[in-house]
C-alpha cells in the first residue's frame, strides 16, 4: 500500500470493524454500512480506485448510502452511468426496499434523509426483508479514465444476537476469478505499486534503460518458429524480472527490445534511480547467457546492446486500454535513449554523462565507476555511430559501463 495513504477508522461497532479489518488487510474492494444507512468504512483498495491518496476521502464516508451527498458521489466520482437521473431513480427503487425495512423512523425518516432529487419515490417503496445475501446493483463506474464494469454482492452483518448490525458491499471487477488470474498470476506486486506512481502522466526525473538483441532476424531464420519463439518468451519473461528485481518499471516491448524507466521518486533518489539502471542492465545481459544456453544456442551468436540515459523532463504515464497496460514515457531524452542504444553495437552497454554524474560516490563505487576519472566520447565521434545518432544526438557524450 502506498505509504500516502493512511487507512480510515475502524467502524465503532465491534462486529462491523471485524470485517472492515479483515477486508482490508486482504485487499477487497468493499465498503461498510451501519444499521442505520450511514457508510462508515471503506478499504484502502477501494479508495485508491477512485483517486484517494491521501488521509481524506471523496468517499462519502458517514453520510446516507441514499443521500445528496452519495448522490453527488456517484456522478461525480463513479460517473459511468449514474450521471443519468433515470438510472440514479432506478437505483434507488432497487436498493430502497432493503433501507426503507430497516429505518426505524419509516418513510418519514427516509424521506428526510435521502437525496431531495430521489425524496418522491419513497411512496413508490415496499419493504423488503434483508436477505443473508444479495447481489446488489452494479458499480460500474471510470477507472485510471476508463469504465470499468463490476458487481456487486451485498451481504448482511448481523450481532451476535441477530440483530442487524449493518451492510458490506464487496466490489469485483465483472471478470471472473480465473480470467483475473491469467491476468495478473505472474504479477509482482511492487512493481504494479511503482506502475501505480505513474497511473496519471506527469513529468518525472528518471533514468532509461533501452536494450536490444543483436542480429536477432539471422537467429529466427536458423531456428525453428517454434523454438524461436520459446526463446524469446524466456528472454522477455527474464528481462522484465531483472527490470522489476533492480526497483525499475517496465516500459514498452518492441519485438524481442527491453524500455524499462527507473523513477528518482520511487528508488528515492536521482543516484539510486542511475544505480539501477546500471545493475539492470548487467543483470539483463547475465540472464540473456543463461538463457541462451537453455535453449543451446551458443553464445556467440547472441548479443545485447544498451543506451542508458538519465531524462530529466521525462514526461511519463501508463496507458490503459481494451487490450493491454502499459508505461510510456515521451521527450527527447527517449529518443537520444534510443540512438545511444542504437550506436551500441558489438554487445556494449554505452551510458551518457548525464546519468553517470548523476551517481554519488557510494552508488558509484558499488558499481566499480571512478566517476572522477571517466572520459566520455560524443555519439558523432564514435565509430559505430548511426547516421539517426550524428544527425539527432550528435554531441550526446556516453561511456562503456
Amino acid at each position: 500500500m502506498t505509504d500516502r495513504l493512511k487507512s480510515l477508522p475502524l467502524p465503532d461497532d465491534p462486529n462491523l470493524a471485524v470485517w472492515a479489518s479483515a477486508l482490508n488487510d486482504s485487499g477487497y474492494w468493499a465498503d461498510i454500512y451501519d444499521s442505520g444507512w450511514l457508510n462508515v468504512f471503506a478499504t484502502d483498495e477501494l479508495r485508491l480506485t477512485f483517486g484517494d491518496t491521501g488521509a481524506g476521502t471523496v468517499l462519502p464516508i458517514g453520510f446516507h448510502i441514499l443521500s445528496a451527498e452519495a448522490t453527488r458521489f456517484r456522478v461525480s466520482v463513479i460517473r459511468s452511468r449514474y450521471v443519468l437521473p433515470e438510472v440514479r431513480r432506478a437505483y434507488f427503487l432497487e436498493i430502497g426496499p432493503y433501507v426503507l425495512a430497516s429505518t426505524p423512523g419509516g418513510r418519514d425518516e427516509l424521506r428526510r434523509v435521502v437525496d431531495p432529487e430521489l425524496a418522491d419515490l419513497v411512496d413508490q417503496l415496499e419493504s423488503k426483508d434483508l436477505p443473508a445475501v444479495w447481489l446488489a446493483p452494479d458499480a460500474s463506474g471510470t477507472s485510471g479514465g476508463l469504465e470499468v464494469a463490476s458487481v456487486v454482492t451485498s451481504i448482511r452483518i448481523d450481532d451476535a444476537h441477530g440483530n442487524l448490525a449493518g451492510v458490506c458491499n464487496m466490489l469485483k471487477p465483472s471478470a471472473g476469478m480465473s480470467q483475473l488470474a491469467a491476468a495478473t498470476h505472474t504479477a509482482d506486486l511492487e512493481h504494479l505499486e511503482r506502475m501505480r506512481a505513474v497511473e496519471h502522466a506527469d513529468r518525472r526525473p528518471a533514468a532509461i534503460l533501452m536494450a536490444d538483441l543483436e542480429a536477432s532476424s539471422p537467429l529466427a531464420r536458423r531456428l525453428s518458429t517454434a523454438s524461436y519463439f520459446a526463446f524469446v518468451r524466456r528472454w522477455v519473461r527474464a528481462a522484465d524480472q531483472c527490470v522489476v528485481d533492480a526497483g525499475g518499471i517496465v516500459g514498452r516491448h518492441a519485438g524481442d527490445g527491453v524500455v524499462a524507466f527507473f523513477l528518482a521518486e520511487t528508488a528515492g533518489s536521482e543516484s539510486v534511480a542511475a544505480r539501477s539502471c546500471v545493475i539492470a542492465a548487467r543483470a539483463l545481459r547475465d540472464t540473456l547467457t543463461e538463457i541462451a544456453a537453455r535453449a543451446e544456442i551458443p553464445s556467440s551468436d547472441v548479443s545485447l546492446r544498451f543506451g542508458l540515459h538519465w531524462g530529466a523532463t521525462l514526461y511519463i504515464g501508463r496507458i490503459l486500454t481494451a487490450g493491454r497496460s502499459e508505461v510510456t514515457a515521451f521527450g527527447d531524452e527517449v529518443n537520444e535513449a534510443a540512438r545511444i542504444e542504437a550506436c551500441a553495437t558489438g554487445g556494449r552497454t554505452l551510458a551518457s554523462k548525464s546519468l553517470i554524474e548523476r551517481l554519488n560516490r557510494a552508488d558509484a563505487d558499488a558499481l566499480g565507476i571512478d566517476t572522477g576519472h571517466t572520459t566520455y566520447t560524443p555519439l558523432a565521434d564514435l565509430a559505430t555511430a548511426t547516421d539517426k545518432a550524428r544527425r539527432d544526438a550528435p554531441s550526446i557524450a556516453v561511456c562503456e559501463v
